[in-house]
């Protein structure tokens, strides 16, 4: 196989699996169910297979969110506690990788009637985090199924953990506040409010999977990684005796080895509950791949482009001098972040992204909706990024 000189990474926003609508003639919130969700999945998969067909100089790779699906599972589980063992977040994400990796390989159906000989393989993928990370107390990733005031009071009250957000409006998470249990059963905030859960995301700092993932894109084929932003998973630092060293895992589950004075720790992983990021965990995959690349000599171009539910990055988003951005340096964007101009649960942790991958040496990089994809690429649509 000819060796090509540049790899796309599409990481894919809720809203290209299952985005959150309002039914015009009730104003009630569409509950997106399966048949709604595969149907979304494809229209999104037959925009990429084209894109593909007409530039099939490129490697490619898949990266999704994981948000409403996530939340759906641990839902599920906590209503059948009664008769079933509770899900950890960390199983509820490898769960969601699994069935979103398997909606997404409509991507390889879309390409075999193109005639293209590619195929998609989901590669269960594990994220490494700091254990240690303040994430952990401050939760902010929304997941789950949008729901009312009172709905979120309600869940809130019943369960401990249990704690939600809220943003004005479907389209954008805007500038959410926390709130407590008590608060969340006031009258100080308007009823057209939508609520998601929230948990901790902790930052993504390293792809235990990387050779796998890798190895599948050099093969030609389309990798579906990073599901979710991973499996939050962190090192286990092993207890040592005079002959042993020995790692506790999570469920009484420990590893023993003998202790050697040339042997480095053994890389032991376990997970740890919460959501990463997925535009931080694409953007660091992204970096990774192109260190990797520099080592082994080869001269490839990685482009990240990050699919979502605007057409392109906007300041002063829904006010009247709303402006779309189409082109924007990296000392633009890093001044524009520092400004507290993208709020962290909406468009933020994707400028974030995008600094952390141009200041490793990406190039371009973009932020669009799926149906302007080619455009965006080609300059005529959504925001680009630059060096």
């Amino acid at each position: 196989m000819m060796e090509k000189n540049k790899l796309i990474i599409f990481a894919l926003g809720g809203n290209e699996i299952s985005p959150v609508e309002i039914d015009p003639s009730t104003g009630k919130l569409i509950n997106q169910d399966l048949p709604r969700q595969w149907k979304r999945t494809a229209e999104t998969c037959e925009i990429i297979a084209d894109f593909i067909q007409e530039n099939q100089d490129c490697y490619y790779v898949v990266t999704h969110g994981n948000g409403p699906q996530i939340g759906n599972i641990l839902l599920r589980s906590e209503y059948s506690s009664k008769y079933l063992h509770k899900i950890p977040l960390d199983v509820c994400g490898a769960d969601s990788q699994g069935a979103l990796g398997y909606m997404l390989a409509q991507l390889s159906n879309s390409l075999q009637v193109r005639g293209l000989g590619i195929h998609t393989a989901e590669i269960i993928t594990q994220v490494i985090v700091d254990a240690e990370d303040p994430a952990f107390q401050n939760p902010s990733k929304f997941i789950g199924p949008p729901l009312t005031k009172e709905e979120a009071s309600s869940l809130m009250n019943e369960t401990p953990d249990y704690c939600a957000k809220f943003y004005k409006n479907a389209d954008n998470p805007g500038n959410p506040k926390l709130i407590s249990s008590s608060a969340a059963s006031g009258n100080t905030q308007d009823q057209l409010e939508i609520w998601r859960r929230v948990v901790p995301s902790p930052v993504p700092k390293g792809i235990v999977e990387i050779d796998m993932i890798e190895a599948c894109y050099l093969s030609g084929n389309i990798p579906i990684s990073v599901g979710g932003g991973g499996i939050p998973v962190v090192k286990v630092i092993p207890e040592q005796n005079e002959d042993f060293e020995t790692y506790e895992c999570n469920y009484g589950i420990s590893y023993n080895r003998r202790v050697k004075e040339d042997k480095k720790p053994a890389a032991i992983f376990k997970g740890v509950e919460g959501v990463v990021d997925k535009d931080l965990a694409s953007s660091l995959l992204a970096r990774m791949f192109l260190e990797r690349a520099q080592k082994r000599a080869q001269n490839l171009e990685v482009e990240l482009v990050i699919l979502t539910n605007v057409d392109a990055v906007k300041i002063n988003y829904q006010q009247p001098n709303e402006k779309n951005l189409s082109e924007l340096t990296l000392k633009e964007t890093s001044e524009l972040y520092e400004s507290g101009m993208f709020p962290d649960g909406s468009m933020g942790p994707k400028i974030k992204a995008m600094i952390d991958f141009l200041e490793c040496g990406g190039k371009r990089s973009y932020i669009t909706k799926v149906d302007f994809l080619q455009q965006t690429i080609c300059g005529e649509a959504g925001t680009r990024f630059i060096n």
